[in-house]
């Protein structure tokens, strides 16, 4: 192969790019459509709302099932990047309390986003993407220094993510109740359940949080992007 050649092959083609924005619009799409809750839909009309041609449709996605697990997929990957963003604070505890404390703002921050998550239910706490093996991780790291309590990290993980999705149906039928107080709220019952002293854990909870106002306006995907 050429050095011509090598340089096509890895430089991204002006139909690459046309595909991925094509791609963008119909995961945007479908975000908003699951988000209200209408995904019993003709494709016809989902590609009408993405603005893209109806066999765009079948160059990316066989079906409208691929297509809206690609979207929740999408969704939460870009929710668990704003979390990945967290502070390395040396004490587990502090990090999965932010992680909790976050959650909830960006739940009144991304009112789509969140009802994406909640729509799907608690087959967001089973995927191997996004927020559930973020929220394993940080259990498992607590317990292995000693900050939580030893205890099956798999039932820990689904009363949390179970909790999470409770507490995002809460704020987004109430809008009128403060996201950051359910959210701290919850994060202190969390510690609790994982072995942590109500007093440490209230404390832990009224720590500052990391800046995440400049990413999270990208967590629902663009259709220019």
């Amino acid at each position: 192969m050429t050095m011509w050649e090598d340089d096509a092959v890895s430089t991204p083609t002006r139909t690459d790019a046309r595909r991925a924005r094509t791609r963008a619009a119909l995961v945007l799409a479908a975000q908003k459509l699951l988000a209200e809750g209408r995904t019993n839909i003709p494709v016809l009309e989902i590609t009408q709302l993405a603005d893209v041609g109806l066999g765009s449709f079948y160059n990316h996605f066989t079906d409208k099932d691929e297509l809206f697990g690609a979207a929740v997929d999408d969704a939460l990957e870009r929710f668990g990047g704003i979390l990945d963003l967290l502070s390395d604070h040396e004490d587990p505890a502090v990090v999965f309390a932010q992680s909790l404390r976050l959650t909830g703002r960006l739940c009144r921050k991304e009112p789509e986003l969140t009802r994406v998550l909640v729509n799907r239910g608690l087959d967001v706490t089973l995927a191997d993407h996004g927020l559930a093996p973020r929220a394993l991780r940080d259990i498992e790291a607590g317990i292995r220094v000693g900050r939580f309590r030893r205890t099956d990290t798999r039932i820990a993980l689904a009363l949390v993510a179970g909790g999470v999705l409770a507490v995002a149906a809460l704020l987004d039928a109430d809008p009128t109740r403060d996201a950051g107080d359910a959210a701290d709220v919850f994060a202190v019952d969390i510690l609790c359940m994982l072995g942590i002293p109500e007093s440490e854990a209230t404390e832990i909870c009224g720590l500052p949080l990391p800046d995440v106002d400049g990413t999270a306006g990208s967590v629902i995907a663009s259709a220019d992007g």
